[in-house]
Order: structure tokens, then C-alpha cells, then sequence
């Protein structure tokens, strides 16, 4: 065992430790001010039942912060373990659509077609958090593909195998 103390110095020793918790893969949409607009991130979380709340942290450091913490409407998808490439795609490039298939909702949202999760959702509050903020969605409808999803732990991205 190895103990890690976060302090300067010690950011990649305190960034493996909280790798060792696997999560999920996400691409959040919105409609940007030039146009669709993604940014992948597995800082996703559900927060509640009643209400129905979801979060995901933005880095003030990304060049899409604003329009994210600023966005009213997003969807956040939670990729399928045949996605990894999109995820890439979208961790470089958000305003790149072209290598996947998406439409937009009635209200101008940018939706993917394909995904093992989708929650549509309403900001309902924004949280200071570091270098981060914590961006609550109300979600208004969730839906659910029989994909199984991309798994990301330990700096690697994988599949879920259920124990024997």
C-alpha cells in the first residue's frame, strides 16, 4: 500500500489514487454559441431521485467551460464500450459532429443517436468546486440502449466482466 498525502508535487500520485474508483464515459452536448458543442468527461454522477438530479464537473482550464457552465439544456451520454473513439474525438475537438450520427431537440439540443445511456436535462444549479465546477441537471427523460458501456479505471478504458 501506498500513502498519498495531496499536496504540490504530488498531483499525479493523488490523480492515480482517485483512478483506482472505475467510472463511466460521458459526452455532454449543448448548443454552443457557434453551433453544436461536446466535451467527454467521466466526472458523472447521480445525485437524487426526487428531484431527479445528475452532476459532471467541468474544468475551468477547458476551452469549453464557459459555454458548458453557462448552457441551460445538455444531454449527457454515457458511451457504449464501442465508443472509445468518439470519446477521443470529443476530448480534442467539440465542434467536430461529423463522425457521428446526432440530431437536435425541439429545443436545439444536440443529441446522440447512439449510447448506452442518454439524460436529457435542465440546469437547476451551478457549484464553485476548485478548479472545476459542479453543473446539477434536472434531468427531464432518460433513456436507456441495451449497449453495454465503456468503462474507465486505472488511466485505461475497458469493459465491465461480471465476477463468477
Amino acid at each position: 500500500m501506498k500513502s498519498v498525502t495531496p499536496q504540490p508535487g504530488a498531483e499525479r500520485a493523488y490523480r492515480d489514487a482517485l483512478g483506482r474508483f472505475a467510472t463511466g464515459v460521458t459526452i455532454i452536448t449543448t448548443a454552443g454559441p457557434r453551433g453544436p458543442l461536446a466535451i467527454t468527461a467521466n466526472s458523472f454522477s447521480s445525485v437524487s431521485l426526487d428531484p431527479p438530479l445528475v452532476l459532471w464537473a467541468p474544468a475551468k482550464a477547458s476551452s469549453r467551460f464557459e459555454p458548458f457552465r453557462d448552457a441551460q439544456r445538455f444531454a449527457i451520454h454515457v458511451l457504449a464500450e464501442n465508443q472509445l473513439s468518439l470519446a477521443r474525438h470529443f476530448a480534442r475537438n467539440g465542434q467536430d459532429f461529423t463522425p457521428v450520427d446526432w440530431h437536435e431537440d425541439a429545443q436545439g439540443c444536440p443529441r446522440l443517436a447512439d449510447f448506452a445511456a442518454r439524460f436529457t436535462c435542465t440546469r437547476h444549479a451551478v457549484h464553485d468546486a476548485g478548479d472545476h465546477v459542479l453543473v446539477l441537471g434536472l434531468v427531464k427523460e432518460a433513456i436507456v440502449s441495451a449497449l453495454p458501456p465503456l468503462i474507465f479505471v486505472d488511466g485505461c478504458y475497458g469493459r465491465f466482466a461480471p465476477a463468477p
